[in-house]
């Protein structure tokens, strides 16, 4: 088989590492050739694609970000169309793509799928809000970051005798976070709330503090989650930001405590993956050759439990995975 690879969406740690489990296992294994189509769907809809072969990978897995380079190009969205991405199938004479990628990418996967072409998702996301699994690659080297920045930045508060504001990804689930207090997407709070938890901090000695906010958390004094502009990407998406500034200003008025915002963006994103993603990312690369052998296409390896098992693509695409309230509110017990 021909077969075609793509990485789209944001980058994180192990993404190198399923395109090199993927082409590694797939030449010796099965004696599949390949190509990388380059900056995501981009690279699909011009048909701008590269060879990959075992000495393209053999070094890979501890590289950050991705070899074959991303974009959020939508290839749904008017200015492309679907019907470029299908002509760079049949001129490539391709047999199969595997696609890595988040909600959005996978998404349009599933919408080619249904279309007639022969697809295998593989999910990558550093917010793991994707459906079907526990665990998507990219989340836990994004999280040992963000704790890293946190142990760190409660140093520099306590010196200070600060509240920091910690604003993390999360555009509509917020599975991050480890601080006095957070704040996610699926449970709102007033700014009244957020002083409460902070003052019974300070009632007990503690002169510093810091809160953790996704991205996408609103309190109940705001109409929508605030975005850095007006302008959305080809998915429909605003560049989400400014909750942190916002929460900021507002402690520091309202309870007269000097308070800092964080906003590490890109940092989180870079860098090696851990040790725990490259394993996982490795297996999903292993599953994802394997379904395209089996011609099993439509799917996607997840993980659930230990076990690296296929799930529809449309399933897992279907909504976005949010964090359970029960799980929220065992966190609640730690703040202060």
């Amino acid at each position: 088989m021909k077969i075609g690879i793509l990485t789209g969406g944001g980058d994180c740690g192990g993404l190198n590492a399923v395109i090199k489990s993927i082409v590694w296992k797939g030449i010796n294994e099965y004696g599949h050739e390949f190509i990388g189509f380059e900056d995501g769907w981009k690279g699909a809809v011009e048909n701008i694609a590269r060879p990959l072969e075992i000495d393209d990978v053999i070094d890979i897995m501890p590289e950050g970000g991705t070899m074959l380079g991303s974009s959020r190009t939508n290839p749904f969205n008017p200015r492309h169309g679907p019907e470029k991405v299908e002509e760079t199938f049949e001129e490539q004479d391709l047999d199969a793509m595997i696609v890595i990628g988040g909600d959005d990418t996978l998404g349009a996967a599933d919408k080619f799928y249904e279309r007639g072409l022969n697809v295998v998702g593989v999910p990558k996301t550093m917010d793991n809000d994707l459906r079907c699994t526990d665990m998507t690659f990219g989340f836990m080297s994004a999280i040992q970051a963000a704790t890293d920045h946190l142990d760190r930045l409660r140093t520099t508060a306590c010196s200070h005798h600060r509240v920091i504001i910690y604003e993390i990804f999360g555009r509509y689930a917020g599975w991050a976070g480890d601080a006095d207090f957070i704040m996610i997407p699926e449970k709102e709070y007033s700014i009244d709330d957020v002083c409460h938890y902070l003052e019974k901090r300070r009632e007990k000695g503690k002169e510093y503090a810091l809160v953790v906010v996704a991205e996408g958390a609103t309190t109940t004094e705001m109409e929508e989650m605030m975005a850095q502009d007006e302008e959305t990407d080809e998915y429909g998406h605003v560049v989400l930001g400014g909750i942190g500034d916002y929460l900021a200003e507002e402690i520091e008025e309202k309870m007269d405590w000097e308070t800092r915002y964080i906003q590490p963006r890109h940092i989180v994103r870079g860098g090696s993956p851990t040790a725990y993603d490259r394993v996982l990312s490795s297996r999903y690369g292993l599953m994802a050759i394997d379904l395209v052998e089996e011609e099993n296409f439509g799917k996607m390896p997840a993980l659930q439990g230990q076990d690296i098992v296929p799930v529809d693509l449309s399933e897992a695409v279907a909504e976005i995975k949010q964090v359970p309230l029960d799980f929220y509110e065992d966190a609640e017990y730690l703040f202060g």
